[in-house]
């Protein structure tokens, strides 16, 4: 017995079938946006950190030169 597709059953299949493949490259697009945000928000919270230690180190040196040359520190870094 053979089976006898309409027309419109075979323009459904194939919207179907598009609409199908469109979601799954969206759904992939969208995780490669999100793991790249991720990862930029990661870079620049450790450059932020990076500075804010180098920052403190820079007073912390300053502060020991000015002990060591009896001079007062200052804030200005």
């Amino acid at each position: 017995m053979k089976d006898h597709i309409s027309k419109s059953e075979i323009r459904k299949d194939a919207i179907q079938g598009g609409v199908e493949a469109a979601t799954h490259a969206v759904g992939q697009v969208s995780n490669i946006v999100v793991s790249a945000v991720g990862d930029v928000a990661k870079a620049v919270g450790g450059l932020a950190t990076d500075l804010f230690e180098i920052r403190e180190a820079t007073k912390r040196a300053a502060a020991d030169v000015a002990v060591s040359e009896d001079v007062a520190p200052t804030d200005e870094v």
